[in-house]
C-alpha cells in the first residue's frame, strides 16, 4: 500500500541492523509509519551496491534515518551518501538523520557531503557501541569464555546504541522548537564514562558470576583470525581499521551529546551489562530458557 506523504512515514536505511532496527521500534510505538530500508527484509528494498533501489524506497517517505554499509570509513562512502542526499532532496524529503563514525576523517567527509546536499540533515556521531558485546561474534566468544582483541588500556566511552536510536528519533520527529533544535547539526555521543576492553569484559564477568578470560594478541594475528573463522574481507579490513587507528586515544574523552539531544544524561556502561545480563545473551539463551 503506497503511504501518502502527508502521514510523515520515514524510510529507515539499515533498518535490521543494530541501531536501525530500534529507530524501527521506537517510530512505530509512536505510530510513525516507517519504510524498512533492506536488502532483504520486507519492507522498502534497499541496497547501498545498487543505486536504482534508493528512489523507489524514497517515493513514499517524508524523513531518513541513514546508516551505511559496510561502515562510513569506505572509500566510496562519500560519493554514496552524496548521491542518496540528491535523491532525497530530489524526492521532496524534508529531513535526513546521519549516522556517522566519531574520530573518523573518512566519515566526517561523508557528513561534509551530506551537509552540502540537504536542507535540513542531522548527523549522530558515534563510535564503539556497548551492545558490540552482546550482538555480533563478541557476544560467542563471552559465551565461549574467553576474548582475544587487539586492545590494551586506551579506554572508550562505549555509547549504547538505544542512546543513539532515541537521538536520531527526536531528531527525525520532534516538531516547534524542539524540532528547530536538531536542524542542521552534529551530536557527537557517547557513554558516561570511560572503560577499556579488558575492564569492559572483566565488568561483564562479574556482573555474569564467572571468569571471563581476556587476551591482548597482535592487530595481524587478530585479523589472520577472523579471516580463518570466515569473516568476510571488508568486515575485517573494517575491524583493523577500528582497532588499529580509530582506537588510538582520539576518542578517550566522553561528551555530553545524548544530554544536548534529549534533556538526560547518557546510559553508563554498567547499566548496560545489567540490562544484558538479565536477557540471557551471555549464557547462549534468553532469560528463563535452556540452551536446547
Amino acid at each position: 500500500m503506497t503511504i501518502d506523504r502527508t502521514d510523515g512515514a520515514v524510510l529507515v536505511v539499515g533498518g535490521t541492523g543494530k541501531t536501525g532496527r530500534r529507530v524501527v521500534d521506537r517510530l512505530r510505538s509512536r505510530g510513525v509509519p516507517v519504510l524498512v530500508g533492506s536488502r532483504s527484509a520486507p519492507g522498502a528494498r534497499f541496497d547501498w551496491e545498487d543505486p536504482t533501489t534508493w528512489r523507489p524506497a524514497l517515493l513514499d517517505a517524508r524523513s531518513a534515518y541513514i546508516t551505511y554499509f559496510p561502515d562510513l570509513a569506505a572509500p566510496e562512502a562519500p560519493d554514496a551518501i552524496q548521491a542518496f542526499a540528491e535523491a532525497a532532496m530530489d524526492a521532496g524529503l524534508e529531513r535526513l538523520v546521519l549516522l556517522s563514525g566519531r574520530g573518523e576523517e573518512e566519515a566526517q567527509e561523508s557528513e561534509r557531503r551530506l551537509a552540502r546536499v540537504a536542507d535540513r540533515w542531522t548527523v549522530v556521531r558515534a563510535s564503539w557501541f556497548c551492545q558490540n558485546f552482546s550482538e555480533g561474534y563478541l557476544a560467542d566468544l563471552l559465551i565461549a569464555g574467553e576474548i582475544r582483541l587487539p586492545a590494551g588500556d586506551m579506554p572508550e566511552p562505549f555509547v549504547d546504541t538505544d542512546d543513539i536510536a532515541d537521538v536520531a528519533v527526536a531528531a527525525l520527529t520532534d516538531e516547534g522548537a524542539a524540532g528547530e533544535r536538531h536542524a542542521n547539526r552534529v551530536y557527537e555521543v557517547t557513554g558516561r564514562r570511560m572503560v577499556s576492553f579488558p575492564d569492559a569484559v572483566a565488568e561483564i564477568g562479574a556482573a555474569c558470576g564467572r571468569p571471563l578470560r581476556y587476551e591482548q594478541v597482535s592487530l595481524d594475528d587478530f585479523a589472520a583470525g577472523l579471516t580463518g573463522a570466515g569473516v568476510p574481507a571488508d568486515v575485517v579490513g573494517l575491524l583493523r581499521y577500528l582497532f588499529g587507528e580509530v582506537l588510538d586515544g582520539r576518542n578517550a574523552h566522553t561528551t555530553d551529546g545524548v544530554e544536548q539531544a534529549l534533556g538526560r544524561p547518557a546510559r553508563d556502561f554498567g547499566d548496560y551489562v545489567r540490562s544484558t545480563v538479565a536477557t540471557g545473551v551471555w549464557s547462549g539463551a534468553p532469560a528463563g530458557a535452556s540452551r536446547a
